[in-house]
């Protein structure tokens, strides 16, 4: 496969992990009633996100209301909300930047720039996915550290939310694209080029000395 088909790859592989990034921030669904011991009320589920917690009625009816005060939120879901936003705004720049650089576009003419650029944007899109990893894992951490600890009541325990697992995935998507476009992104060396011009015109003058 050329670097146009890699970058494409790439490019695809960025925009499914700026989707998952999306979808990790705006749904509410961090962490979720745990139903175990005696708090086996399976007729509404508890669900907590980065903006918001819903409670979900069994017949379907879902109630949201968004947290009144950042202050109530507790260390690792203040620092998701600014590391995933960050990530999602260096995701969108680092493709902006490769479809610059990308050999299948034509906004930068000089051959020799482009793979540079490529590569700007190969970096980008490796810190936004650890920036999507860090605070989707580190909430999950305090999840299962809380599960585990006796002293936590039974009805403030928490399980694992979807979008811990789509943070993860996104977070990878991207890791992948930027290593990707790391291996195949290396500038070119167009010193042997501009030396073989050299010779040539050099060879070409004395014969037009002698005719």
């Amino acid at each position: 496969m050329g670097s146009s088909g890699v970058q494409i790859v790439c490019m695809a592989l960025g925009i499914l992990g700026l989707i998952a990034a999306v979808v990790t921030i705006a749904v509410p669904r961090w962490k979720v009633s745990a139903f175990i011991g005696n708090n086996i009320i399976t007729a509404q589920v508890q669900e907590e996100g980065l903006w918001m917690e819903c409670v979900v009625q069994s017949t379907g009816q879902q109630q949201c209301k968004a947290y009144e005060s950042l202050l109530i939120l507790s260390s690792d879901l203040q620092a998701a909300r600014a590391m995933t936003i960050i990530s999602c705004m260096l995701v969108v720049l680092s493709l902006l930047t490769l479809c610059a650089g990308a050999d299948f576009t034509t906004c930068i003419e000089n051959e020799e720039v482009k793979p540079k650029v490529s590569l700007v944007s190969a970096v980008g899109l490796i810190v936004a996915g650890l920036l999507l990893i860090i605070p989707v894992s580190w909430a999950a951490n305090n999840v299962v550290r809380d599960f585990n600890n006796p002293l936590v009541n039974q009805s403030q325990k928490r399980e694992l939310g979807a979008c811990i697992f789509v943070g993860w995935g996104g977070g990878v998507l991207l890791l992948l694209a930027g290593g990707l476009l790391c291996c195949f992104s290396r500038p070119r060396s167009g010193g042997s080029s501009g030396t073989a011009k050299y010779y040539s015109n050099s060879a070409s003058a004395p014969s037009k000395n002698y005719v």
